[in-house]
């Protein structure tokens, strides 16, 4: 984390969309139910939603690939990255058994970040 950079912002969220995409093949059934990997999955995507906000400094409020209202609304900003990692060490405390089990993880994760896009990120072209 170098203190909050756009690269550094859009790493953490390759982060995560990685690891989202390796739960989602699990739940459609691309990929066999794997613990291990549905561990690693959820690690990362709690891991890496606590550290996202600290990628924000407001001394970066010029970056124009940040929306203004992150500044505005920083609490509840995040407020909503700390849902994201605390839904996903729930999960990780009672780790999904199944292919059914993942699907249902995703949706809570799922909201989560649609919640937090819908309010804050930019949409692009």
């Amino acid at each position: 984390a170098d203190g909050g950079t756009h690269d550094a912002r859009i790493a953490l969220m390759k982060k995560i969309g990685g690891a989202t995409g390796a739960l989602g093949a699990i739940a459609k059934g691309e990929k066999p139910y794997d613990a291990e990997i549905v561990k690693a999955s959820l690690t990362t995507i709690a891991e890496t939603a606590k550290a996202f906000p600290d990628q924000f400094n407001p001394k970066d409020s010029t970056d124009a690939e940040v929306n203004p209202k992150i500044w505005d609304n920083l609490d509840d900003f995040k407020a909503k990255a700390a849902k994201l990692s605390t839904d996903a060490e729930t999960a990780l405390a009672q780790l999904p058994a199944d292919q059914a089990g993942v699907g249902n993880t995703l949706k809570t994760l799922g909201g989560n970040c649609g919640a937090c896009h819908q309010a804050y990120r930019i949409k692009k072209d």
